[in-house]
């Protein structure tokens, strides 16, 4: 059966403008509770398991002139929005917000929202258009009725601050654990190392290429997660652990592991890469301890906000890995993509008589 459409709401989707920032943070921060009149993505980013920490407030002050925003106004109020990512480099679209009130209208607003933000992608040549978010609340529904297609499922792990990080380590013990600062010559490795972590079909959509793992820094992150957008950081380092004897070619990786330490009202972020065979306890370790050693007592200090890891369920065992470094399960998301480009098959020459 096909799936019909709430009625048709009253009201207009137009761009946001800085005089509706009061109401935009107060929407906001209605969606993220539990009222059965508001909507969202469902993103474990605010609330009891991590405290203070708020979506809207950060994203706001660190909002890129490529990033857009659209409101739904109806009947003289504000009721939802849309807020996108836009990756120049690689034409993709995330969408990390989509908010909306009221018990009967919350998903047509949400469905017009989304429908506004493909037809700018369209306007302005996206190749693809991201989205993670909980399964509740018609979300994955809203999403595939849109056009968006299920391709993975993370869990999100959560080390709360009142657990000790540990002490950051020295240079002996990381050049005894092969673990270094990942540089661009590792891109042909580190591609490598994904492919050797991720099942074809989901690389094939995500579809990172050398370029993209040379571009390691505060305003890249490869590879993608459900908390990257919106989780924006100070700092962004990368490690690599080597495998023992570089492996075949001597420049295999065992693991990869990126780091992002934050200034804000916000948990710091790590995100793991392993080969399945590969123990990726040293590498979590030492990437805590790049956290210890930034938020430590001193002119930097920074605080702690605990620390967050958004781990595929195909990766495991490492879900295992960061729960004995004590990380708690918090959450479950599904991605979500669209692609505007149509992918062909490449060509191939057939013997003649050949049918």
């Amino acid at each position: 059966m096909t799936a019909t459409r709430p009625p048709r709401t009253q009201g207009k989707v137009r761009a946001a403008r800085l005089t509706d920032l009061a109401a935009l943070g107060e929407l906001s921060r209605l969606c993220q509770s539990d009222d059965a009149a508001t909507r969202s993505l469902g993103l474990p980013v605010s609330g009891p398991p991590i405290g203070v920490f708020s979506l809207f407030r950060l994203p706001l002050g660190a909002f890129r002139p490529n990033d857009l925003m659209y409101v739904y106004e109806g009947g003289g109020r504000i009721a939802g929005l849309v807020r996108v990512e836009r990756e120049s480099i690689r034409d993709e679209w995330t969408i990390v917000e989509l908010d909306a009130v009221g018990i009967a209208d919350a998903g047509d607003i949400r469905y017009r929202l989304v429908q506004q933000i493909l037809r700018e992608g369209a306007k302005r040549g996206a190749a693809r258009f991201h989205v993670a978010c909980a399964d509740v609340d018609g979300n994955v529904e809203l999403l595939m009725q849109a056009g968006f297609m299920r391709y993975g499922e993370e869990r999100i792990l959560f080390r709360p601050a009142k657990s000790k990080l540990p002490a950051p380590w020295t240079e002996d013990a990381a050049d005894a654990a092969r673990i270094r600062p990942a540089q661009s010559i590792d891109a042909l490795a580190l591609h490598r190392l994904y492919l050797a972590a991720t099942p074809g079909p989901v690389a094939r959509l995500e579809a990172f290429r050398l370029p993209d793992w040379e571009r390691q820094g505060t305003h890249w992150r490869v590879p993608r997660s459900s908390l990257a957008p919106i989780l924006r950081f100070a700092d962004v380092e990368a490690y690599v652990q080597v495998a023992p004897g570089g492996g075949k070619d001597g420049t295999e990786l065992d693991a990869f592991v990126q780091v992002g330490v934050a200034k804000e009202d916000q948990p710091h972020y790590l995100k793991v890469v392993a080969r399945p065979e590969a123990d990726a306890e040293a590498i979590i370790g030492y990437g805590l301890g790049i956290i210890a050693a930034r938020t430590g007592k001193g002119r930097d200090h920074r605080p702690n906000h605990g620390v967050i890891s958004p781990v595929r369920t195909y990766e495991a065992p490492l879900d295992r890995r960061l729960e004995e470094a004590a990380f708690d399960s918090i959450a479950s998301v599904t991605l979500l993509m669209k692609e505007t480009l149509v992918r062909v098959a490449e060509p191939a020459l057939v013997p003649a008589g050949v049918r």
